[in-house]
């Protein structure tokens, strides 16, 4: 509270309120002349500094845009002479830090290898965001490497960023990979963020930081430019406080890109995401509840229950599934996948950098990290050691894992379950309540839902459910190929139904809450 407290009179004198403002909203005061585009830009740049390199010192932010208060007059400045402007038009974004921008900020991945990776060359996701109008604020910390060189990784730490910090209690994770994004986003940092995931790199911090957010049907967006780990599983995606925001972000981001091929269905099956909430509902809306992914925590579990009920309420047909959990082996094909695509994929991406990154290969990375006692001082690179030693991409043992695991998710697994159902979308507990921070043992996290889609390549919407003990938790809306539009509609509906969002508290521990502490302490 004294943190809270601290923050909000360091604020005080900002000219635009941005703390809890929706980029509709943003978009609509601009459009509408009740505000400047720099005015914006200026309060977020404040309040970075107040929240996220002061106070609470959130860490969620790695760098911010020496550029962007130029871009936002010179966004002032074409409205006032009366341009067509984009949807975004003035709406500070902030990106993960392994989206490269051609602004003079480096794309780091977390990693000290890359402090020095300035490209100068936008990638596809972040070209569409300036087209739009979006005003490229600056980049978000992250799990280093998006959480893949170690199996025993601390999430939400990385060489260059350090730590982020959860802002609703301060010693609690933030999950990984897009976790500043998450933390700044959660605590209007931006107006809305852009996340990568591989298997629950979007949905998880999105969930544990009370947020919306999108992991999109692979090929939906743009991976060009964006430091891979698996051209099988990469995807972009929004990360939001509201639907409605998500929506508008993936409107702008979602499109085929010649240098990408697994995108080149995306035009055609693109949409205006904004306009597919018109008239969102859950009446009449079968939803399959994945039964092996539904059971978490006692208080966690209580909650999702209370929330089944509300969606009966409101007109939902609920399905309980109970006879599917993926099988073991699938995990241990999607192991293999990841190590065997993080190679090759890895490998090409470095070899595009500047000649001032001096790590060209991932063989490369693993003696960097060896030889910086940063980099390994909280844990090590297994995985990197195990994806160096990997056959490559015509291995016969990755082609038969890859075919296997896509086939168990996919068509055996969602869309099996849908049509045999007649769902609208499958539906569990995104994750369990953040855990504490913990050098020693590592994360903690709990949640199985994530692997279904992300495996598939299929659409997964986390949306805020509720909070335990004063920590988010989410729902996920789980659909076919291509579902986003559906899926964002029912997100929409149930947030309406549930409004399970609450602001940021910037607790320092759920602990130190005035309940929890009178509980904690001796009877008298």
């Amino acid at each position: 509270m004294f943190l809270a407290l601290v923050a909000s009179t360091a604020l005080a004198g900002a000219a635009y309120p941005v703390e809890e403002r929706s980029a509709a909203q943003i978009a609509a005061d601009l459009a509408a002349g009740r505000a400047t585009s720099e005015a914006v830009t200026q309060a977020y740049l404040d309040r970075i500094a107040a929240l996220d390199a002061a106070g609470p010192s959130l860490h969620s932010v790695i760098a911010v845009n020496p550029k962007a208060l130029e871009q936002a007059r010179a966004v002032d400045a074409a409205r006032k002479a009366g341009k067509k402007l984009g949807p975004l038009a003035g709406v500070p974004v902030l990106l993960k830090d392994n989206i490269e921008t051609a602004d003079p900020v480096a794309t780091t991945a977390g990693s000290l290898a890359l402090k020095d990776n300035i490209t100068g060359r936008d990638a596809p996701v972040a070209a569409r965001l300036r087209a739009a109008g979006a005003i490229l604020l600056g980049k978000t910390n992250l799990s280093e490497w998006a959480n893949i060189r170690s199996s025993h990784s601390i999430s939400g730490w990385s060489g260059v960023g350090g730590l982020v910090k959860n802002p609703y209690a301060l010693d609690r994770n933030t999950c990984g990979s897009s976790s500043g994004t998450g933390a700044a986003i959660a605590a209007s940092l931006a107006a809305v963020g852009v996340g990568t995931e591989t298997d629950g790199s979007i949905t998880c911090p999105s969930s544990l930081n009370g947020l919306v957010g999108l992991k999109p049907t692979v090929g939906l967006v743009s991976r060009s430019r964006i430091v891979p780990i698996s051209h099988s599983q990469d995807t972009a995606g929004p990360m939001a406080r509201s639907v409605a925001d998500a929506a508008l972000l993936l409107t702008a981001m979602a499109g085929s890109d010649p240098a990408d091929s697994a995108t080149a269905p995306a035009d055609a099956k693109r949409g205006d995401y904004v306009a597919a909430l018109s008239g969102a509902t859950l009446k009449g809306k079968r939803l399959g509840v994945l039964k092996y992914a539904s059971e978490l925590q006692a208080d966690e579990d209580i909650l999702f229950r209370q929330t089944v009920a509300k969606l009966k309420a409101a007109g939902a047909e609920i399905v309980e599934i109970a006879d599917f959990h993926p099988a073991r082996e699938v995990g241990e094909a999607e192991d293999l996948v990841l190590t065997t695509e993080l190679k090759a994929d890895l490998n090409a991406y470095l070899a595009t950098t500047p000649a001032t990154v001096k790590s060209r290969t991932l063989t490369d990375l693993i003696a960097f990290n060896r030889a910086d006692p940063r980099e390994l001082g909280l844990f090590g690179q297994d995985y990197f050691e195990k994806a160096d030693g990997a056959k490559g991409l015509d291995d016969p043992a990755y082609l038969k894992a890859r075919a296997l695991s896509q086939k168990a998710m996919g068509p055996d697994g969602i869309d099996a379950l849908i049509a045999r159902d007649h769902l609208d979308a499958l539906i569990a507990p995104s994750y369990g309540p953040a855990w504490r921070t913990d050098i020693v043992g590592g994360d903690h996290d709990s949640g199985a839902v994530s692997s279904l889609a992300a495996v598939s390549g299929y659409p997964n919407l986390t949306v805020p459910m509720g909070q335990v003990r004063g920590l988010p938790v989410g729902m996920s809306f789980i659909g076919p190929a291509w579902s986003e539009a559906r899926l964002l509609a029912l997100g929409a509906a149930f947030e309406a139904l549930v409004q399970g969002r609450r602001a940021p508290t910037y607790a320092a521990s759920v602990e130190t809450g005035p309940d929890a502490a009178a509980l904690l302490a001796p009877a008298r």
